[in-house]
Parts: structure tokens; sequence; C-alpha cells
């Protein structure tokens, strides 16, 4: 007879996520004092985030373009932001914020953040490094493939109207289609999406280099590509160039009128990562002369971009994008929960140690802003659990300046669901006030009801 025990059966994170949970978060209409605030500050929709961080924070957004737009109470209380690229936070912008830890851009660049200064103010800044790889990478193929076989412009003749009946009206419409097999694509920063983008070129026949100064010696052999040390010996190799860097105050312009002329006569130019890498005045002029045959950009140093302005407008043999080479519905989703679940590795962590992606981790003084981020309440396992962790699911709180005094009484004002203190059973749809219902007067209006 075997004596041995039974095996337990292992549990789900699901199933220990719901015992390491807030206390009181399981019932709807529950607000643990001292529940943290987390702002999206320059968008609306928190549909992905709020299963996520509803057990564990209040969950606001702000729909802001700077940080004026931004409610007071989001600006004294909040911990953690979340953020896009549409809002920038300079040093000046960081010092208002009271009660900031952790912020967390939607997406991998994080030039729309002083992360010095953060870190100078104890605020640890995260990105999402590996969301879009796949969807940047592919977007990148499309664009080389469009500019090197013209398909683009040659759709675009039929649309307009044009019949391409014969060989000659072909070959006088097709000019400057080339043969891909044996060109040389020349790939700056060998980074995730680079290293994709030559992984996908060298299907295609590609001989590929690459130019990154921060990488070590050897990872070329790993890779099986060329590897070239100076960015002039790339631009002098190369029949096409792409770009696959973030912008920092040492490469802005990195492509410009002095590195054009570095570069082989009628060769090709792509750019999907940042619009301020390439000089587009010394772009236009380099298309309008015929130095660089083609060019393919997803990103602009002024965005969102339009043809109507700038200098590219009469730019000749040009592919733009509005800067969509990272989406897909998958990436889209992706990028939200991995942010979110940053933010709550942050709350419910010790910072920055709990963070995955804390990019400015030399920067931070724990004493920057005010005393060290205080022990969490509970452990949790990674911080990442993303099933729903009950079953009421709040909204969103609406976090925008109040309205001011000369509105008139009395107005209409649309429940939003305070996160998770339900108003709606308490405060009735038609107040009598001189402001919209936010989370700032909640307590007051509530208090008169």
């Amino acid at each position: 007879m075997d004596k041995r025990k039974p095996k337990r059966p292992r549990m789900s994170v699901d199933r220990i996520a719901e015992g390491i949970r807030h206390p009181g978060s399981n019932v709807p209409g529950s607000n643990p004092v001292g529940r943290p605030l987390v702002a999206l500050l320059d968008g609306r929709d928190c549909s992905i985030e709020m299963p996520i961080l509803k057990d564990v924070a209040t969950v606001a957004f702000c729909d802001a373009q700077s940080t004026h737009e931004i409610h007071e109470k989001v600006l004294n209380e909040a911990v953690g932001a979340l953020l896009y690229h549409s809002i920038t936070l300079t040093r000046e912008d960081l010092e208002k914020f009271k009660a900031l830890r952790v912020i967390v851009r939607i997406g991998s660049g994080y030039d729309n953040i002083d992360i010095k200064a953060a870190g100078d103010l104890g605020i640890a800044v995260c990105n999402v490094p590996g969301y879009s790889v796949e969807e940047t990478a592919d977007s990148t193929l499309c664009m080389i493939l469009n500019i090197y076989r013209r398909t683009f412009w040659m759709a675009d003749m039929l649309k307009q109207g044009k019949k391409l009946g014969g060989v000659e009206q072909i070959r006088e419409s097709a000019v400057g289609a080339t043969r891909i097999r044996g060109e040389t694509l020349g790939i700056i920063g060998l980074g995730r999406v680079g290293t994709a983008v030559a992984q996908r070129a060298r299907v295609f026949g590609f001989n590929v280099l690459f130019y990154d100064p921060y990488l070590a010696d050897g990872i070329e052999k790993s890779l099986g590509l060329t590897r070239v040390y100076t960015l002039q010996d790339l631009l002098f190799q190369s029949d096409c160039v792409t770009l696959h860097c973030s912008l920092n105050e040492h490469n802005h312009h990195l492509i410009n009128e002095f590195t054009i002329k570095q570069m082989r006569q009628g060769a090709f130019l792509v750019n999907t990562s940042r619009g301020g890498l390439i000089d587009e005045n010394a772009l236009a002029a380099a298309l309008k002369e015929g130095r660089i045959r083609a060019a393919a950009l997803d990103v602009h140093e002024n965005e969102p971009f339009s043809f109507q302005t700038g200098p590219l407008k009469d730019a000749p043999n040009l592919i733009c994008t509005p800067h969509c080479s990272w989406y897909s519905e998958q990436s889209s989703t992706e990028v939200r929960e991995s942010a979110a679940g940053e933010v709550r590795r942050g709350i419910t962590g010790r910072l920055p140690h709990s963070l995955r992606n804390c990019i400015n981790k030399e920067y931070i003084h724990t004493q920057g802003s005010g005393a060290p981020w205080p022990e969490p309440p509970h452990p949790e396992l990674n911080g990442s659990a993303v099933p729903a962790y009950s079953r009421f699911t709040p909204a969103p709180v609406l976090m925008q300046p109040a309205a001011p005094p000369s509105q008139p009484p009395p107005q209409q004002v649309e429940n939003h669901g305070v996160v998770p203190g339900a108003l709606s059973a308490v405060v009735p749809m038609t107040i009598h006030s001189d402001q919209a219902i936010n989370a700032v007067n909640a307590k007051i209006e509530t208090g008169e009801q």
C-alpha cells in the first residue's frame, strides 16, 4: 500500500492573488482608506487598465495636453501616472506633482519625459520596450519594399486614372524600381526592432550591416551580420539606410545636410523610430536634387503630420504615414496591459527594485520629493496578474479642472462611477451646485445630500 501523501494541486495565480488583495476589494462600492490614486494623463479610455489596477488603486483619467489642464487633486495626490506621447513632462511640470512616485510611458520612447529631473525628484520612470517589435519591423519592411518596387506610386497612378498598357509606359512610370537581392541595407541602432528588421531583410536577399556604438563586441557574430564602427562607413556602404535608435540630445538631426552627402548617390532612407533624427529641410532638398532617390517616414519632427505645412510638402518620391507603424490590435492591448502591470508593481512593491523596466534608476534619489516609498500593505507574486480581480468593474474617474463659478446651476451631470466608492447610490443625477461633481467635491456634495 502506497503511504505517500497525494500531491496537493497547485493553486492558480488568480487564486493566490485572491488571498493577497487589498482588504475590502471584493465589496462593490468600498473605498479603503489610503488607496493610492493613479492617473492616465493624456487619454480617456481606461477599460484595459481598470481590471489590473482596480483592487489596489483609484484610477482617474485627465485627457490633458499639458499639466495646466490637470486637476489639482491629481497634482496633489497621484502616486502613479500613465501617459502616451501627446503630453510632455519637463522638470517644471514634474515639480507640480506633490506625491508622484512612478511614471509609466505607454510605449517605448520616453523623450517626452525629463528622466533625470524625475530621478532628482525621487520619481521612477518606466517604459514598455518590447510591445510592438514585430509590428514596427513589419512596417519598416513594408516601406522598404514599397520604395524599392515603387508599389505605392504605381497604385496611385491607377487610382488617378492613368492607363499603363504598354511596356514603354510601364518603364517610364516605374523608373527607379530596383531589384532587392544583393542590395546593402544599413541599420542604425540594432536594438529589438533593428534586430527584427535585420532578420526579415536577409530573407529578401539584402546584405545587412549595422552601426550601434552601444553594443558590446561579438553581437555581430552571434547574429551573422556585418558591423561597422562609424556612421560614415555605414552611410557610404549602404544602398538603403533605416533608423532604429532612440532620440536624445546627442543624435538630434543625425541625418542632416552633412551626413546626407556621405550617403551613396540615389540611396533610400527609411525612418520608423523618431522624427527628430532627421533634418526635414535637408531631406527635402536631397529628394528634390535626386541625391536621395526615395524616402519613407512614419515619424516626423512635428506631429500630427500634415503635408500642407513644413518643408516636405513639395518633396518628390516620399511616403509618409501618421506614426502608426507600432499599431495592431494585439500590440495596442499588450502595451496597455504591460504599463498597468508596471504601475501595479510600483504600488504594491518597493521602488525602484520591484519595477521591470525602470529607465532612470541611476538618477533616482529616494528622498528627492519626500519620504521613501512606504512598505506595501501586502505582497504580490509579480504584480502582473491581469485577470479580473472581482466581479464588480467600476469606471475610471474623470479628473478635470473645476468648472468656472459663472456656470449656472442646476446642471445635469453624468455619473462616471467614482472608483471604487460608487457615488451613484448617494448623489442624484441633478445637483444644485456651481460646479460638476468630481473627486474633489464629491465628499462635500454627498455630505450635503
